[in-house]
């Protein structure tokens, strides 16, 4: 769901055509995805399906802040730009349902592309719709998940490790529950370290598309928040604005009031990345897809940077990120573009898709032997990707999102009512949102 805030280039267009054996110029595929660091990785990647198809491929790389807008758009109108896309997780519902994306189920067949050789998670969120049955419109792509870094180095020193021992009982480590990371942010808020003050943690506070959902989330997961009564699709009463979500929101809003920077009212991805690399914050919530980036950093990276999964609570849970790969309906190219996603399924297009700084799905890389110690990220990604819950897919998704946007922004920021006050009249919001859509 990655929508907001990577300043890069609006397009990038890589790549230039090729001459096949027989003197022709070779077919050009377009794939359309976010401007960001896999998106780097994908062109390095796709240099080896060009050299053995003879098809040159084309990216169009959009901003994040302009992403979805951009696709949907471009989906909506028909449009011819994209032969492939990568596309959030959220906009499978809409896209199988308004014929966006050619289903695969027959190429899956006859290639032999099985689902069972990816994570059970990616597939369920990146691949079918309705959720959970045998319909696939994409291939998983890019596996992603919030996860937390921290300051090794700071929580290493001596001094400190001795006077948090001393106030909480315990040592000063990456903390496994809620309450522990706000005990652990709580210690950090607003001390003094190399002559520098800095915060507990960074954390979403975005309100214009989907920043502070994902942030919150990240928090009511863990305490089992659910979006409806398992039994009973659409069914939001006692199950969003349980007593247990409640306490969830809460923990997100005390984090929020007790131990982030000053005037952090606006914040997302880049916002956060910023908080971190700049030396001001303990801690940072973000997505895995930059924790490669973020440990070659000349400033923070290395030795100075750790990892940990989103803790636990009631049950453990992380926020659901990544996308998969799909063939737009439009395309005049669909037989090219199923090549590609043939290519991209092989185990070892996906193990280099890895070593390059992609996110892989496949089972072959993620189950492999050592791959735990592939990266200092590897093990908490794989124990992510085990537990990760996601946004409604529903093709009213916007309305859903904007409406949740607007709530926890209200009650965590804007200091509005109260928790329950606010999962109540998200209730109220979805059940309008789903009788219009003639699901209620």
């Amino acid at each position: 769901m990655r929508k907001v805030l990577l300043s890069t280039a609006a397009a990038v267009v890589v790549g230039a055509p090729l001459v096949g054996a027989t003197g022709a110029q070779a077919e050009t595929l377009t794939l359309c995805w976010a401007a960001w660091d896999p998106a780097n990785a994908l062109v390095e990647l796709s240099k080896d399906f060009t050299a053995q198809s003879g098809i040159d491929m084309k990216f169009e790389f959009i901003p994040w802040p302009n992403y979805t807008d951009r696709m949907q758009n471009e989906l909506n109108s028909k449009g011819k730009l994209c032969d492939l896309v990568i596309g959030d997780s959220q906009w499978i519902g809409g896209a199988a349902e308004n014929g966006h994306y050619v289903k695969l189920n027959d190429f899956f067949a006859k290639e032999g592309i099985s689902m069972d050789s990816f994570l059970p998670a990616t597939v369920y969120a990146y691949s079918t719709w309705p959720k959970g049955s045998d319909n696939y419109w994409a291939l998983p792509a890019m596996g992603d998940a919030l996860g937390w870094t921290y300051r090794k180095d700071w929580f290493a020193r001596p001094e400190l490790q001795a006077e948090f021992k001393e106030k909480y009982g315990r040592d000063l480590a990456p903390p496994k529950t809620w309450d522990e990371l706000k005990q652990v942010a709580e210690f950090f808020q607003k001390r003094e370290i190399d002559g520098k003050t800095v915060y507990g943690a960074a954390i979403f506070t975005e309100r214009g598309s989907e920043g502070i959902t994902m942030g919150v989330t990240n928090a009511l997961y863990p305490y089992d928040f659910k979006y409806e009564n398992p039994e009973k699709p659409y069914d939001m009463e006692g199950y969003v604005n349980s007593p247990d979500a409640v306490k969830g929101l809460e923990a997100y809003k005390a984090m929020y009031d007790c131990c982030t920077p000053p005037g952090y009212t606006n914040a997302y991805m880049q916002e956060n990345l910023d908080a971190f690399t700049s030396g001001q914050v303990a801690m940072m919530m973000n997505w895995f897809a930059f924790f490669p980036g973020l440990y070659k950093n000349e400033n923070v990276g290395g030795d100075k940077i750790g990892f940990f999964v989103n803790p636990e609570e009631i049950v453990k849970g992380s926020t659901l990120g990544g996308q998969g790969i799909s063939v737009v309906a439009y395309s005049d190219k669909q037989d090219a573009a199923l090549q590609y996603i043939k290519w991209f399924a092989q185990n070892d297009v996906q193990a280099k898709w890895w070593s390059l700084g992609g996110y892989s799905c496949a089972k072959s890389v993620l189950e492999a032997p050592g791959f735990a110690d592939t990266a200092p990220f590897a093990a908490d990604f794989l124990v992510a990707m085990g537990q990760v819950k996601d946004f409604w897919q529903e093709p009213a998704y916007a309305q859903l999102l904007l409406a949740m946007q607007e709530r926890v922004h209200d009650y965590v920021v804007a200091n509005k009512g109260t928790a329950k006050e606010a999962l109540d009249l998200l209730v109220g919001d979805w059940t309008e949102i789903f009788e219009d859509e003639g699901k209620l």
